[in-house]
């Protein structure tokens, strides 16, 4: 998106207006949690209960999405002055459905602190933005009129902003579609848009009821060992790309340079807006890696991709503090675990298998998660487990004169996880038994791609089987 400096000046007025609003909605949910409840402590001291501090009819309605939204016209009739800058905000300026929309998020942020999502699940307390991280607004497209569209630019007249603004078109629009909003950011290196259209010539997808085999399906397994990524079960190894790892001393040194700076300097803002763009470029080229890395994947043809339902917030936490007799803090390896974190963050397994999922379903396939437990340990042939260290990458069976993989058998083994076909394992008095096991079903199989790929060695994109 390329706005003028004038429209550039409105934007950034636009986003101040607005991050101002979302602070302000946050504010006004957490003063009335302060003013009308209370915490009473127990005689024992062991637990506290919330009760209400206030008569019932004097209590103060709890805000919500509908009663802060009201409260828009208000805001509109004066300028509104910040308490601790004294500068000026003009709500009018702002399209009304674009700070609805804040409302919006601030009530979606809230409700999940207290609620949870979809799936139950909490998140922490909401946050008050600052500039750098309020930098996305949303408008309707009701107050967005298509002026004109040449080859790869499109032309917007957008409600409240001057002249036409002049956007990049990276794909051909289609034909009689219906424009439903356009999300407008602010990044490191200039302005986005992100345009949101209802196309009703696209039909709706329905994954055909097709039943997972040995042959349309594949197992993929979560290297994250030196610059392997993934291992597939059809005995491959793709490359990892490790962008933070790459660039860390860049950035660092941009770092140390900043933290020496002035605050409120030319100069520190010049080395913000260049530590931003570093950070851009390792976000740009993770991103860039896992769709390239998905695309590789589902090229194989296979309609069924198992994964590893990883706990990926537990392997990246910070090991527990130990204390000693005297109470004083001793080694718990967080010093060694430090490194594996980074390597895990870095990696964004979380984004790839999302990404995976993606571009499966553009293909008509599935991508299914499974439980990776003692997957990559067992023997994909034989009910024996033989990686018993993570120190150990190969195993010489001199019976079947194979090298075994690990990260290929696991892939392997996640495969029969996901066809059931994995062996029933329990764990009785410190000692491991099968107790149910099909391991026979797939010795041919599994022997066949082992033999082909008996020295299994990372593979350049492009060339993944």
């Amino acid at each position: 998106m390329y706005p003028s400096t004038a429209q550039k000046l409105e934007l950034n007025d636009w986003l101040r207006i607005c991050q101002y609003w979302y602070n302000w909605q946050l504010d006004d949910r957490f003063n009335w949690w302060e003013q009308n409840r209370d915490y009473v402590f127990s005689p024992q001291g062991e637990f506290c209960y919330i009760s209400c501090s206030l008569p019932p009819l004097e209590l103060r309605d709890n805000p919500n999405f509908y009663s802060q939204k009201k409260l828009l016209p208000l805001f509109k009739e004066d300028l509104i002055k910040v308490k601790h800058s004294g500068e000026l905000l003009d709500f009018k300026r702002v399209p009304s459905q674009t700070l609805q929309d804040v409302s919006k998020r601030a009530a979606n942020a809230f409700s999940r602190f207290l609620l949870g999502d979809g799936n139950g699940k909490r998140s922490g307390k909401p946050r008050f933005k600052s500039a750098s991280s309020f930098s996305t607004l949303r408008v309707e497209g009701q107050a967005i009129t298509i002026e004109r569209v040449e080859k790869d630019w499109l032309f917007l007249s957008i409600s409240k902003l001057n002249a036409w603004v002049k956007v990049r078109l990276h794909r051909p629009l289609p034909v009689g579609f219906v424009l439903k909003n356009i999300l407008i950011t602010k990044k490191a290196d200039g302005w986005y848009c992100t345009i949101v259209l209802e196309d009703p010539t696209v039909p709706t997808f329905n994954l055909e009821e097709l039943t997972p085999t040995w042959d349309n399906s594949m197992g993929l397994d979560a290297v994250l060992h030196e610059d392997d990524y993934l291992a597939t079960s059809s005995g491959d190894k793709l490359p990892s790309l490790k962008s933070f790892r790459k660039s860390q001393q860049k950035l660092a040194k941009v770092s140390r340079r900043k933290a020496v700076a002035k605050k409120g300097s030319a100069k520190r803002r010049k080395l913000a807006r260049r530590e931003a763009r570093v950070h851009q470029q390792i976000t740009r080229a993770r991103k860039d890696h896992s769709f390239n890395t998905a695309h590789e994947i589902v090229k194989s043809g296979n309609k069924f991709f198992f994964v590893e339902n990883l706990n990926l917030r537990g392997l990246s936490k910070r090991n527990k503090a130990q204390k000693d007799e005297d109470g004083l803090f001793i080694a718990n390896g967080q010093s060694a675990k430090s490194g594996l974190n980074k390597s895990w963050a870095d990696a964004a397994f979380g984004q790839f298998f999302t990404t995976l999922e993606y571009i499966a379903a553009k293909a008509g396939s599935v991508v299914v998660k499974v439980n990776p437990a003692y997957t990559s340990q067992v023997l994909s042939y034989r009910d024996e487990i033989v990686f018993t260290d993570c120190s150990i990458r190969n195993y010489i069976d001199l019976k079947e004169l194979l090298n075994v993989d690990r990260d290929v058998n696991a892939s392997i083994n996640i495969k029969r996880v996901g066809l059931g076909l994995f062996p029933t394992i329990k764990s009785l008095k410190g000692k491991v038994c099968f107790a149910h096991t099909v391991t026979t079903s797939t010795f041919k199989e599994v022997l066949l791609v082992l033999t082909k790929t008996s020295e299994a060695y990372t593979v350049p994109q492009g060339q993944c089987g």
